[in-house]
């Protein structure tokens, strides 16, 4: 049986952005197969305390997204993000609501976060858009049971449309 040969090289120069969309199922299910994407975690990002112990106080919901820049950049991922969520709405995504599932870019490299803010800055709506784009102050992966949530369970809810979810997962 063949399987999917790897690059020979080892891919290097890999860079990590995360983006909070909502139920972070979803999202994970959907950049997971996003071109140039070689991994994802479902995670939480930029609360205010580090604890694994259950309390999650101001989190948001987000993907730790590990992609490789030669070849998809930060604006090309930016540009999926948008695909699936609401930029104009404050706290909720779907029927998911609270301050959990506000819509977020962050990261630890100032190139992604000035990226990011000149993407929304270019778009017409730009006076609309409540995307907050912030330093990722901290990040905690969530337990195993939402890793890969929709590719064990594909009937379980989530806010972003089938034909969207898997729009490009090469099967």
């Amino acid at each position: 049986m063949q399987t999917k040969q790897q690059n020979k090289n080892p891919i290097t120069n890999l860079e990590i952005i995360y983006f909070a969309g909502g139920c972070l199922w979803g999202v994970q299910e959907y950049m997971k197969h996003l071109p140039g994407v070689a991994a994802t975690e479902a995670g939480r990002a930029n609360g205010l305390n580090t604890t694994t112990e259950g309390s999650y106080d101001g989190y948001a919901e987000c993907v730790k997204v590990t992609f490789c820049p030669s070849a998809v950049n930060v604006v090309e991922l930016i540009g999926y993000f948008f695909e699936i969520i609401d930029p104009y709405s404050i706290n909720q995504q779907g029927q998911d609501v609270g301050e959990k599932y506000r819509t977020g870019v962050y990261s630890k490299q100032d190139s992604h976060l000035k990226i990011a803010t000149q993407y929304i800055a270019s778009r017409d709506d730009t006076d609309k858009v409540v995307v907050e784009i912030l330093q990722l102050r901290n990040y905690v992966k969530s337990d195993e049971e939402h890793q890969e949530r929709l590719t064990r369970f594909p009937n379980d809810y989530c806010h972003i449309p089938k034909k969207v979810l898997h729009k490009y997962k090469s099967d």
